[in-house]
């Protein structure tokens, strides 16, 4: 007999056996209930984790599977571009070839014209040098017959004063000489420069001692050269003494004068193995020139001329700038007279307008017939104007 609570229960009484058996059942399937839901419980937390690793490997198998499309196709592309690539390449190497083909063929053509053009310049040049032989042939000529007028005295000295007349004229204005001018003692000089004094006028006159030169140039004994360096001596101090008698006067012409010498080996010569002459040609004041000396000498003449004529137009400035300055003066007067009229005019005016206003109140006054304030005011008084009005 088992009590439980108010309740007593008899374990012999079958009924009451079969209840509690029915009830250990029930009780144990509960038990066995409870146990299989835990076990499944605990079976699906156990399983979770294999879920997810297979949820992350079937993303990673997909991941695969798109990186292999992916793959494909950038494989695609790449075949493509190598393509296109390809065919670029095998474009731009015809291109390339076509370029040089073309290159080369206007480079052959070119070359066949640069020969071709070669060939004529070398024709012409060929033409040129036969034109040449034969103007050399010409002037072989020509020296022999330049050497029949040197031989003569007066067509050398006509050589020279031809040669000293070209060399003046390149270098001086025309009306700073004068050629073949005749001076106070009837003598004529080759050419006259007219410089300013100082120095004045020089005289150019030319010689040339041709014959003592070659003398001297063909001498082949020692007693020849001598000789010869003797008569080129005599022959240029004949010249220098000549020169300063006629062509140096006091007063007349500057106190100096010039041999031109139109041999540029005479006058080497002298300079180099006579020193005494061009010394004796000093002392006398006279200066022996070459071609290429004489022409700077010009130069230096025409540079005086220059500054002298400059002075004179100086001269002429500063008269100009002196009657400029009495014109300004005068205009200075005028201008103040001017304004002193324009003064004397605006104070007229002013003391018109006064008038003015002062007649046009008093008509605004009589208008209004204000007698009384006319009388009573005094303005109504004639005040005389300091200078009448016109």
């Amino acid at each position: 007999m088992i009590t439980i609570g108010d309740t007593a229960i008899d374990l012999n009484d079958p009924a009451t056996m079969l209840a509690l058996a029915g009830m250990a059942a029930l009780l144990l399937v509960l038990l066995l209930l409870i146990l299989s839901l835990r076990a499944t419980a605990r079976a699906a937390r156990m399983a979770e984790p294999l879920a997810a690793q297979i949820g992350q490997l079937g993303q990673t198998v997909k991941g695969l599977g798109d990186g292999q499309e992916r793959l494909a196709g950038g494989l695609h592309h790449v075949s493509e571009a190598q393509a296109k690539s390809q065919t670029a390449m095998l474009q731009l190497m015809e291109q390339r070839l076509a370029q040089v083909q073309s290159q080369m063929t206007e480079n052959l053509h070119g070359s066949a014209r640069r020969t071709a053009q070669s060939l004529g310049d070398l024709q012409q040049r060929l033409e040129s040098i036969d034109k040449a032989q034969a103007n050399i042939t010409k002037l072989s000529g020509d020296v022999l017959s330049l050497q029949d007028i040197l031989s003569n005295k007066q067509t050398r000295g006509a050589f020279g004063e031809i040669q000293l007349t070209d060399i003046v004229g390149k270098a001086l204005p025309k009306d700073s000489y004068t050629l073949q001018a005749t001076l106070s003692n009837s003598r004529r000089a080759d050419c006259l420069i007219h410089l300013p004094n100082p120095p004045g006028p020089i005289c150019i006159d030319s010689k040339f001692p041709l014959e003592a030169y070659e003398q001297l140039r063909r001498a082949e004994t020692q007693d020849q050269l001598n000789r010869a360096a003797q008569a080129l001596r005599l022959a240029v101090r004949k010249h220098i003494k000549d020169i300063a008698e006629r062509y140096i006067i006091d007063g007349e012409t500057a106190d100096g004068a010039l041999m031109f010498l139109p041999s540029e080996a005479v006058y080497a010569e002298l300079h180099a193995n006579f020193p005494e002459i061009v010394r004796d040609g000093f002392a006398a004041r006279v200066w022996i020139v070459s071609p290429t000396t004489c022409m700077a000498t010009l130069n230096t003449m025409r540079a005086i001329l220059k500054d002298a004529r400059m002075q004179e137009q100086a001269g002429a400035i500063r008269r100009e700038l002196g009657l400029l300055y009495a014109d300004v003066d005068r205009l200075g007067s005028r201008v103040e007279n001017l304004d002193r009229h324009f003064g004397q005019a605006s104070k007229d005016i002013a003391e018109i307008k006064i008038s003015a206003d002062k007649a046009g109140r008093r008509a605004r006054r009589l208008d209004n017939f204000d007698f009384e304030e006319l009388e009573a005011s005094d303005e109504s008084r004639v005040v005389p104007l300091s200078k009448p009005v016109n």
